[in-house]
């Protein structure tokens, strides 16, 4: 990376449960000596995971990553409910019968579930009503109403029954171990919450894991204690979108914001993934972002030097 540029670029990180998305950045703002560092994507306090982190100009970059298809792994408990959705929270509802339920039972409801669906976010999240976050007015004791959402789960896999959470604040039926595919915006407390009540009960989550943002994966994220300079990653080198090379009148010009034709190399833009085409500049530095249609480059914003 250009040395008189300050350090720009992308870090898979792997963050524990326990630790607020936010205070997961604390490290990298420390080794880059810099406040801009953003990420793609909140997880849970007690979820853990896959994040993928931007510093400076690379932040620019971070909704085009956000809007990557999800994987998680969590595991349900069938039998009880709590005000936070989660195994260990204040007990909201018991379910009177003790049966176990069926894995039979389970996999013919999951069906359902799969497809664009209408899901209510958990009361206890970070939306926002008139200013303020859900799980804030919560705390204060206020009602909340949050509106359903349209979000698409592409698959929902039975991966297995489970062992009970240390902690849980009810009585378990069963619990399961789930894995699934979704869309930006997918609360997978609330998924648990609507499978349960297909099957006639109530439930609560525990281990939410992402492992998945688009093709990047957690597999290849770093632990916080291990984050170094060289966890800084170039984004065309971990992005799955066109990377072209400019001339420097080239470079010029998206600089100024001005679209331009462009006949070299064939540039091809995957479906399902957003217009986005990487410019670098000759020496190889990204340049700008820029969307491609009808033959035209058109930069939707720069990264090189003002």
């Amino acid at each position: 990376m250009n040395s008189n540029l300050p350090p720009s670029g992308l870090i898979l990180l792997d963050k524990v449960a326990g630790v607020t998305s936010c205070n997961a950045l604390f490290p990298i703002r420390k080794i880059f000596k810099t406040r801009r560092v953003g990420h793609a994507g909140s997880l849970d306090l007690r979820a853990s995971g896959l994040i993928v982190a931007a510093v400076g100009r690379a932040t620019r970059l971070l909704p085009f990553v956000e809007a990557g298809e999800k994987t998680y792994s969590f595991y349900a408990h069938f039998g009880y409910s709590t005000v936070t959705d989660e195994w260990d929270g204040d007990l909201l509802e018991q379910d009177e019968k003790t049966a176990p339920i069926s894995e039979e039972d389970v996999r013919r409801i999951l069906p359902q579930f799969i497809g664009e669906i209408d899901q209510v976010p958990p009361d206890f999240s970070a939306i926002k009503l008139n200013g303020k976050r859900a799980s804030d007015l919560k705390r204060k004791g206020r009602d909340v109403e949050l509106k359903a959402r349209k979000i698409t789960i592409q698959d929902l896999r039975f991966e297995g029954i489970a062992d009970p959470p240390e902690g849980a604040t009810g009585r378990i039926r069963s619990s399961f171990k789930f894995s699934c595919d979704c869309s930006k915006g997918t609360y997978i407390r609330s998924l648990v919450r609507d499978m349960a009540k297909a099957l006639g009960t109530v439930g609560a989550v525990s281990g939410i894991r992402r492992t998945r943002i688009g093709h990047l994966s957690v597999l290849d994220a770093v632990k916080s204690e291990d984050l170094c300079e060289a966890s800084l990653m170039k984004p065309q080198d971990c992005m799955k979108f066109p990377v072209v090379t400019l001339t420097d009148k080239q470079v010029e010009a998206v600089r100024q914001g001005r679209e331009m034709t462009w006949n070299k190399e064939p540039i091809q833009i995957e479906e399902g993934v957003p217009n986005m085409v990487l410019a670098l500049d000759k020496d190889g530095e990204l340049k700008a972002g820029c969307s491609f249609e009808n033959g035209k480059l058109a930069p939707k914003f720069y990264l090189g030097s003002d």
